[in-house]
């Protein structure tokens, strides 16, 4: 990540004092200057342009892309507000290309200021008899969607589609949040021609500016812009800033990942401090003492973390039993779990009040966690907040607080030596599991006593799954026998999950049973479901057919019939973004078979044993035929949650292997 300071007043000082012959040579070294491009202006060379050049597999390319940001003041209202134009040209090359033509523009709203969009345009132009033919879309095809309380969403589809059209729309955003100015995607999920920015900012507004992503600037040029803002009667110049990307690649993603913003080439800004005319100045940009007394005492923070009284008369009720604080600590977090549902919502602070909550037996995520803080503190446990940003939400910033990052609150108590991370929201995880979506980088630690501090978010489970099948073939080319499961971590979860969506166990079975095409289910049980501390226990009477019965002479038996890998995740010839397992696995599978007579085993897939790099996993195989059974024991095993880019193409060959290996079957010969 590049990160730079705009120190904008001292460069609008230094400017000033240049001589007026270094100004000039200034500007001439600067004659090419970003400016946007007119609108409807196709040309043959737009329509015929080789995508080879950029990606010979794209669907769409976008041409030009030019955007502006400004901070003005509102003539009505006497706000200032920030002006955003955006201006795109999009080729389409096939029908799989026309869903670029489907655009959202997200904005934001709260109960007292909103994001508009104002002099939406847009056009299809396809080429028809030597000519373009303009398409111009109809102001009645755009619609509005509150995605939700704080966000809406404008959309729209381009008319006219064919393969070869070339799409273009503008349109201006007025938004009175200044503190994120306007971020800049130069990357997105087709490949792009030219992406160019050009900022103005203010002397008096001081940014923090970030180019995140692998793809570097082509250029960047700053100038100053005199007189850019009048306030009070005052001049004020600006900076007058280009960013520009050329020749832009796409960003594919992939499985296994956290937010796409993480990873995307972008443009960030973020606000420090504005000076007043007076001179005086506001700091936006804080300190972590700051963050952490502000916390500490918000009234829907830290104030309810010292809601003791709330549980003052419940703990011992809790509680009865446990016999030690880990004892008292897992009482208290099924109290909650089970008191209190969440209604999906994220966030950090508590809506009203966790004693509200806690009557009303619903709220958000931190309505709960911060329920168990001070129901954990009331039994004398060492408890404390921890805020974090979950996966779908990008990193944190580390250079300096930006509460805004933050989305989510979970619980930490410390008991001995040991610290454990809990999120009551999830009643199907054990207690010490945060939910995957927290599994994100790390979280910041909020103690009402002492300062700050970051604490990793891993996970503290491997995700275990382990496969155990015996049973005899019959004479017919049928094989019945026991299928066994354990799963522990993420893989119980996800499959308690799964099973409880169903009305009755049974419902799920005979789900199950519908899905598995080879295999029929005669009879179940399952254990427990509930015993979320507990590997969930599944066991199944299972039949399926080997053989139709015709040829018991010679036949063939594939074994990797549970989980099989047949398609490889990994798939780009280079990955410039981590894989991200959130958790370390463990999969095991066993089958043995017995056969109703002699065979000889004439092919078996290869016996396998192969590792990743530095020890990060391995995947063992051992197939073999004795005393007239058949057995299969699989391995597959990743230990690190985390592989880094440079590590992407040993997990894509590690794939590649498994896959190959697993077309093989066994070849079964009746002994003479």
């Amino acid at each position: 990540m590049l990160v730079c300071r705009v120190k904008l007043h001292q460069f609008i000082i230094a400017q000033m004092n240049k001589t007026l012959t270094l100004l000039f040579l200034l500007f001439l070294s600067l004659a090419a200057q970003a400016q946007n491009f007119n609108y409807g202006a196709i040309t043959y060379d737009d329509y015929e342009f080789d995508r080879k050049k950029l990606d010979s597999n794209a669907n769409a390319i976008v041409l030009k892309e030019f955007g502006t940001a400004s901070i003005q003041r509102d003539d009505n209202t006497g706000s200032m507000e920030l002006i955003f134009e955006h201006h795109v040209k999009i080729k389409i090359y096939n029908k799989e290309g026309f869903k670029e033509a489907n655009i959202i523009i997200p904005t934001y709203k709260d109960d007292t200021r909103e994001e508009t969009i104002s002099e939406l345009k847009a056009s299809t132009f396809n080429y028809i008899q030597n000519n373009f033919v303009e398409t111009v879309m109809d102001k009645k095809a755009v619609f509005t969607e509150n995605r939700s309380k704080y966000t809406r969403l404008t959309k729209f589809t381009l008319p006219n589609l064919k393969e070869g059209s070339i799409i273009e729309y503008s349109y201006k955003l007025r938004s009175p949040n200044m503190f994120n100015f306007k971020t800049w995607e130069f990357q997105s999920d087709i490949p792009k021609v030219v992406s160019e920015y050009l900022v103005y900012i203010p002397g008096i507004y001081n940014y923090n500016v970030s180019l995140r992503g692998f793809q570097k600037l082509t250029d960047q040029k700053v100038e100053l812009s005199k007189e850019c803002l009048r306030l009070s009667g005052t001049a004020i110049d600006c900076s007058k800033i280009t960013y520009l990307m050329k020749d832009i690649p796409a960003f594919i993603e992939e499985d296994n990942m956290t937010a796409p913003s993480n990873f995307k080439s972008a443009i960030y800004f973020e606000l420090s401090d504005v000076q007043s005319l007076n001179g005086s100045k506001t700091s936006y940009t804080k300190t972590w003492k700051d963050v952490d007394y502000e916390l500490s005492t918000d009234k829907s923070l830290g104030a309810q973390m010292k809601r003791k009284d709330v549980f003052k008369d419940l703990i011992p009720v809790i509680t009865k039993g446990s016999n030690d604080d880990l004892e008292k600590a897992k009482a208290i977090f099924n109290y909650i779990k089970k008191q209190i549902k969440w209604d999906n919502y994220y966030g950090k602070y508590a809506v009203d009040n966790i004693k509200k909550a806690l009557e009303n037996r619903s709220g958000n995520v931190a309505d709960i966690n911060l329920n168990l803080i001070a129901a954990l503190s009331a039994a004398n446990l060492d408890a404390e907040a921890v805020i974090l940003s979950t996966r779908d939400n990008g990193t944190v910033n580390k250079l300096y607080p930006v509460i805004s990052d933050f989305n989510y609150l979970v619980a930490k108590v410390n008991i001995g030596d040991k610290s454990y991370l809990l999120d009551a929201t999830e009643p199907l995880l054990p207690f010490g599991l945060l939910p995957l979506r927290c599994i994100n980088d790390q979280g910041r630690v909020i103690n009402l006593k002492k300062p700050s501090y970051w604490i990793d978010l891993t996970a503290s489970q491997k995700t275990v799954s382990s496969y155990i099948l015996i049973g005899k073939m019959t004479p017919e080319g049928k094989i019945l026998g026991t299928l066994t499961t354990h799963t522990l971590g993420y893989a119980a979860y996800n499959k308690r999950k799964d099973i409880l969506r169903y009305n009755s166990v049974d419902e799920y079975v005979e789900k199950l049973d519908e899905r598995l095409t080879r295999i029929k289910i005669l009879e179940h049980s399952i254990i427990n479901i509930d015993s979320v501390e507990h590997p969930l226990t599944e066991k199944y009477e299972v039949e399926f057919t080997v053989t139709d019965g015709s040829n018991t002479n010679q036949f063939y038996l594939s074994p990797f019939f549970i989980n099989t890998i047949s398609k490889n995740p990994f798939n780009l010839n280079e990955r410039t973004y981590p894989v991200d397992l959130g958790a370390a696995s463990d999969e095991r599978i066993i089958i043995n078979v017995t056969l109703p007579e002699k065979y000889q085993l004439i092919e078996k897939p290869k016996d396998m044993a192969i590792g990743l790099p530095n020890a990060g996993g391995k995947y063992i195989l051992n197939t073999n035929l004795e005393d007239n059974t058949i057995s299969m024991n699989q391995v597959l095993q990743f230990n690190n949650a985390i592989y880094q880019p440079e590590e992407y193409l040993f997990l894509k060959e590690f794939y590649s292997k498994i896959i190959q290996n697993q077309k093989t079957e066994f070849l079964l010969k009746k002994a003479n």
